[in-house]
């Protein structure tokens, strides 16, 4: 089978596409032939050495795909099953082997790009939603907004029955493809503290952009920061302005409270459905994991940055 793999710490360029055993499914595994695969966030860090994982490597990440195999001690899936979830390594291959309690069904009528940015960009752009206890008429704002997790949130905080929505990106020809996704007003991460007052912040971004949406919120706002990039929060301005902030951590949440995961999932499948949610992807071939970093990497994407294989 084909597998793209990391060779050298070189970013995008240390890709290399090659031929690789198809896995086997072990204890507790599927093994997945991959219709879509998702290009994230953290695969930028492996790219570029931190945590200095032995090479060749290949990231893990969320997919979409069936069922080939099923391992010992597995309930609930046969082959033929068409699942989503997520893989801790080997995801950018032709057949992936992903523990079966992180995957969970797929509609058959959802096409894979599509599937695959609900299947986990839309979980955690309506868990942080939930967290955050938005009612309907109220107003938020939304950093990373044109993102595979912040586009969506633009769209389930309008299906939620937000008044306003606020969409902040870091480059302004954004603009138009977020004002079509139902945002109310778009502003650069310069602007935030101007693109209040918001009852509500969902953070994306991290550092001094976490800072900033707090500066936008009205009193007794609520920000929640689903960013793995750090930074801190003045604890006087939360103080002044009776602010709540919220963590949001999926890998806790699915660990913690796994039923919520299955609630989210089913009622944004609902929404897909009918039509209230409209997943944008940007979609490349296998070989071209190199330019699907790139796109990550520059922050040039519009939405899911999808492999097809």
């Amino acid at each position: 089978m084909r597998k793209v793999s990391l060779h050298t710490y070189q970013g995008p360029a240390g890709l290399r596409l090659g031929e690789a055993p198809e896995p086997v499914a072990g204890p507790g595994e599927l093994v997945v032939r991959t219709e879509a695969a998702g290009v994230t966030l953290p695969v930028l860090k492996v790219l570029r050495g931190h945590g200095e994982v032995p090479l060749p490597h290949t990231p893990g990440g969320d997919l979409v795909g069936r069922v080939t195999a099923v391992g010992a001690g597995v309930e609930g899936y046969r082959v033929g099953d068409r699942v989503g979830g997520v893989a801790f390594e080997g995801l950018y291959a032709d057949l992936v082997a992903v523990p079966a309690a992180l995957v969970a069904p797929v509609p058959e009528q959802v096409p894979a790009p599509e599937a695959l940015a609900t299947v986990r960009g839309g979980v955690v752009a309506l868990a942080a939603l939930r967290a955050g206890h938005l009612a309907p008429g109220e107003s938020v704002l939304v950093t990373a907004a044109a993102g595979g997790v912040g586009h969506l949130a633009v769209q389930v905080a309008k299906a939620l029955g937000a008044g306003r929505v606020v969409a902040a990106a870091g480059s302004p020809d954004k603009a138009d493809f977020l004002r079509e996704l139902g945002a109310d007003e778009v502003v650069g991460y310069d602007a935030l503290d101007r693109a209040g007052p918001v009852d509500l912040a969902v953070d994306g971004v991290g550092g001094e952009v976490a800072q900033r949406a707090v500066g936008a919120l009205v009193p007794f706002g609520r920000l929640v920061v689903n960013s793995g990039a750090g930074g801190t929060l003045d604890a006087g301005a939360l103080l002044r302005g009776m602010h709540t902030a919220v963590g949001l951590s999926m890998a806790q949440l699915a660990r913690l409270r796994p039923e919520l995961i299955e609630r989210y999932r089913a009622e944004l499948w609902e929404m897909l459905d009918a039509g209230r949610l409209r997943p944008r992807c940007v979609v490349l071939p296998l070989a071209r994991t190199d330019r699907a970093v790139a796109l990550l990497e520059d922050r040039a994407n519009r939405g899911k940055v999808v492999l097809v294989p």
